[in-house]
């Protein structure tokens, strides 16, 4: 069995391979302090209750935009699962040809996800990540990471307004009757489901402009991606696949066995 994990700014994903097929799958809260000892008894914990036994895997690999956070998820594997994560960086096989300035400074979960988009869904595809920062990444027909961008994840966006007004409420991020709300809530709701799709949108459209892939596909990940699915009747996404960044760890796992 594999154990991919999957550290990201808010949440830590965990899936459980038996050779190709993905039985288990957790999140978990990012907490910088936890110590590797807490981890592992979260670990430990999620497996019981799926009746896995600890000591059963044979490899486990990590991708994390975490760095406080990295040598405690390390130490935790070989601790309590004997087991050493292979970690996505420099040195690791992907298949993807880089074409980043500095192909260091890219996202290892950008990366993850490219890989996954490509090599299930094919290419030229966007491959678009709804998280704490919403990252749109180009893939050639080739396999070639041509870039992307980013900007405020949509839950990112409504805490920063939220923070920094006096009387503006926490809301449920849902669509609303109309887009000419009659009320602060639904204003609210409003200016972040149209405000985001439109973005969402624009980027899209703009990305398919630039690299000259007209009918390229849009494959998206996160749950926040069910919001431009409702708010918009164009068919923004192709693609929804909520377990993208697992299967592009198994992918690389396995061009690195």
């Amino acid at each position: 069995m594999l154990l991919v994990i999957d550290v990201g700014n808010t949440n830590i994903k965990l899936g459980v391979y038996d050779k190709n097929t993905l039985t288990h799958s957790w999140r978990l809260s990012v907490k910088v302090i936890r110590t590797a000892d807490e981890i592992g008894i979260v670990l430990k914990g999620l497996f019981d209750s799926a009746k896995i036994d600890i000591k059963s895997f044979d490899g486990v690999i990590m991708s994390s935009v975490q760095p406080a956070l990295n040598y405690t998820m390390e130490h935790a594997c070989e601790y309590y699962l004997g087991k050493k994560p292979m970690m996505i960086g420099v040195g690791i096989k992907t298949g993807l040809n880089i074409k980043y300035s500095n192909p260091q400074e890219v996202g290892a979960d950008r990366i993850v996800n490219s890989v996954a988009a490509y090599r299930l869904y094919g290419g030229p595809c966007i491959v678009v990540d709804f998280g704490t920062a919403t990252t749109f990444n180009v893939v050639s027909e080739k396999g070639e990471f041509l870039g992307g961008c980013i900007a405020p994840g949509i839950i990112t966006g409504l805490e920063g307004l939220v923070n920094n007004t006096a009387k503006l409420p926490r809301v449920e991020i849902i669509k609303p009757e109309s887009i000419i709300a009659k009320n602060t809530v639904a204003g609210l709701q409003a200016g972040m489901t149209y405000g985001y799709t439109g973005l969402v949108k624009y980027i899209i459209q703009k990305l398919k402009e630039e690299s000259g892939y007209s009918d390229m596909k849009v494959i998206a990940t996160g749950g926040l991606s069910e919001i431009v699915l409702n708010v918009d009747n164009d068919k923004i996404i192709d693609i929804v696949d909520r377990s993208l960044t697992l299967k592009g760890l198994k992918i690389i796992y396995d061009l690195n066995v």
